[in-house]
C-alpha cells in the first residue's frame, strides 16, 4: 500500500494519496498536505516491518507455523478491540497487553535489521541505530517506536507530531532530528527498508537453521 500512496504522489494526485494512506492508517487523512501523507505513510510502514513481517518471521523460527499463526490471531485481535471499544474494555486490554509482550523482542530486532538495511542501502546507519536508543521509548507503544526511530535516523526525517483522530487533535512525541522534510522519495525508501530487514532476516534464520543442525548431527 505504500507504493501506492507513492504512485498518487508522483501523479500530483494529493486527493488519491489522502484515500491510500486512508486505507492503513487510523488518523483523519481529508486535510493532510504532502508532507503529512508522507510521514503517515512512512510511519505505518515502519511500525508494520514488525507487526506484519519480523514477528510472524521470528515466531516461525522458534515455533513453526503453529506459533506464527498464534501470533497473528494476537495481533489481529489487539488491531480490531485492543483499547478502542468500552464493550471490549478487558477483552481490549488484555489483547493489546499480549501484543505488546509478543513484540517485545522482534522489535528490538527489528531496530537491529533496519540498521543493517541503511548500511546496505547506504542511508544513515549510525543515526538509525542511535535514534533508536534515543527515542524509541518516546513512542506510546513499548515496541513500535523501535522500528520507527530507526527508520526516522535512517532516512534523516523527523516522525511524530500533530494528528488528528476523528477530529480530535493528539500530540506524539517526536522521533528522528528533521535533517531534510519530508517528500515522498521516503516512502519507497522506508519500503526499502522493510524489504531488506525481511531479507537480512530470513538469511540469518537461515544461517541459525544451518548451524543448528549441524550441531544436531
Amino acid at each position: 500500500r505504500g507504493w501506492a500512496v507513492y504512485r498518487r504522489l508522483k501523479d500530483q494526485d494529493l486527493e488519491g494519496a489522502r484515500r491510500e494512506v486512508g486505507m492503513i492508517v487510523g488518523r483523519d487523512t481529508e486535510q493532510l498536505d504532502e508532507p503529512e501523507v508522507v510521514r503517515a505513510t512512512v510511519e505505518t510502514v515502519a511500525e508494520n516491518i514488525v507487526d506484519a513481517v519480523i514477528s510472524p518471521l521470528f515466531f516461525a523460527l522458534i515455533g513453526g507455523a503453529p506459533l506464527a499463526m498464534a501470533y497473528r490471531a494476537v495481533n489481529t485481535l489487539d488491531s480490531m478491540v485492543g483499547y478502542k471499544n468500552e464493550k471490549y474494555q478487558n477483552l481490549g486490554w488484555a489483547s493489546a497487553r499480549l501484543d505488546d509482550i509478543a513484540n517485545w523482542i522482534p522489535a528490538r530486532i527489528t531496530a537491529v535489521l533496519i540498521t543493517l538495511s541503511a548500511w546496505i542501502h547506504r542511508y544513515d546507519a549510525r543515526r538509525a541505530w542511535s535514534m533508536a536508543l534515543r527515542d524509541a521509548s518516546k513512542h506510546p507503544s513499548p515496541n513500535s517506536g523501535w522500528a520507527e526511530a530507526a527508520a526516522a535516523g535512517s532516512l534523516g526525517i523527523r516522525l511524530g507530531g500533530y494528528n488528528v483522530y476523528k477530529g480530535i487533535r493528539s500530540f506524539r512525541a517526536y522521533m528522528g532530528d528533521m535533517k531534510q522534510p519530508l517528500e515522498a522519495e521516503h516512502v519507497p525508501a522506508v519500503c526499502r527498508l522493510l524489504v531488506s530487514s525481511s531479507t537480512v532476516f530470513v538469511i540469518l534464520a537461515g544461517l541459525l537453521l544451518y548451524v543448528r543442525g549441524g550441531w544436531l548431527l
